[in-house]
């Protein structure tokens, strides 16, 4: 039997009324020499019924029964069942654009590649179907092939990698280079943010990672089951930090090279969860960020130098008054963008003029004029 191209994992559970259009998405990929691992955590809804006339049919698929309802276990399990030169996944309730693995696989062997990332789509099918890119390179960034734990001599361009969305389901992984450094998502239960790890181990050990301009899959929003649109699970994200320090904890070299960043991508990941948590449940989760903060302020692991200004002022602000900064407002989804008394009017447009000029110089012109109006787009949406 030859090695299959790429191995394409896809946890399940209860995904019935999305399943047909992610699966003949997948099936039907312009790169047909692929195996399609089919992971369900117990649905009761059809989708097993479904997912297995899929492997009766097409004999590249398989259909997995996981005893645990974890998407980290379901997507772990796959991992080592794979054959695949490379692995990928697909959620169940998303679907590909018929390239997607092709164009993935593509560059992944042309540039000898551990990762090979794209952009997606955010998807709606209600109350009407839209589309929205979000593409994660410039062509210049696309240019490049980068290994993110020695390529960046700025704190803060190594912090915006780092920080690019996990995403883990838009790219495709060398599995030798997952199988040597035995990289897994966190086993907790439920799907709950356990790309968070995965993606930093993922950029911490990685020797050669290429970005592309191109959206590759539709990211679907409207799924009620979905983690981002369940505010209960406001400590998911602090668990994926715990797993983190267990990792840095264990790679002493790693570690004395990316506590910075644990901590500005911490802060990062904080802020939106705060963000998308009920009004009520907020305090309680900044006075938690509080107490970590304070921890990693203590250790001498929060540097500076990984922060933009209002970020750092925001952090500490945190530390000293969770309370104070919930009443300053919370506004934007990766930070908040208040203005403290001391900073001018000014002092304000020159940091916007000066993040504009790094903006040009690392992904050019024409991708920092979208990104301004896009930007201009939200805030004008939030009003």
């Amino acid at each position: 039997m030859t090695t299959p191209k790429v191995s394409i994992i896809m946890p399940s559970l209860n995904v019935g009324p999305y399943i047909e259009e992610c699966m003949d998405s997948v099936i039907r990929q312009t790169l047909t020499d692929i195996e399609v691992i089919c992971v369900d955590a117990g649905s009761t809804d059809g989708t097993v019924e479904i997912l297995n006339r899929y492997a009766e049919q097409d004999p590249r698929v398989r259909v997995v029964h996981s005893d645990r309802k974890s998407y980290g276990y379901q997507v772990n399990l796959g991992f080592s069942m794979a054959q695949g030169e490379y692995l990928g996944i697909v959620e169940t309730d998303d679907f590909a654009e018929p390239s997607m693995f092709e164009k993935l696989y593509a560059a992944a062997k042309a540039d000898d590649l551990d990762v090979c990332k794209a952009g997606f789509y955010f998807y709606w099918s209600k109350p009407e179907v839209k589309d929205e890119p979000s593409p994660i390179a410039s062509e210049i960034t696309a240019s490049r092939v980068f290994c993110p734990l020695t390529d960046f001599q700025v704190p803060l361009e190594q912090v915006d990698f780092f920080n690019i969305k996990p995403s883990i389901w838009s790219a495709i992984y060398r599995r030798s280079f997952i199988e040597e450094h035995q990289i897994r998502l966190n086993e907790t239960p439920g799907a709950s943010f356990q790309d968070t790890a995965f993606n930093f181990k993922v950029w911490a050990l990685a020797q050669r990672v290429r970005l592309l301009t191109d959206c590759v899959l539709h990211y679907r929003q409207d799924n009620e089951q979905s983690s981002v649109n369940n505010p209960g699970k406001m400590y998911c994200l602090c668990d994926e930090y715990e797993e983190i320090d267990r990792f840095l904890d264990a790679n002493p070299v790693l570690k004395g090279r990316l506590e910075g960043v644990k901590v500005r991508l911490k802060y990062d990941a904080y802020i939106w969860n705060c963000n998308r948590l009920e009004e009520s449940l907020r305090l309680d989760f900044l006075k938690r960020a509080s107490e970590e903060f304070r921890r990693e302020l203590d250790k001498g692991y929060a540097d500076r130098n990984y922060f933009i200004t209002y970020k750092w002022k925001c952090f500490l602000l945190i530390i000293q008054d969770p309370e104070k900064f919930k009443e300053k407002g919370l506004d934007g989804i990766w930070a908040v963008d208040i203005d403290f008394d001391e900073d001018t009017g000014f002092i304000r447009l020159w940091k916007k003029i000066n993040g504009g000029i790094y903006c040009i110089r690392d992904h050019g012109f024409s991708y920092t004029v979208k990104l301004g109006l896009d930007k201009l787009k939200e805030k004008r949406n939030r009003e």
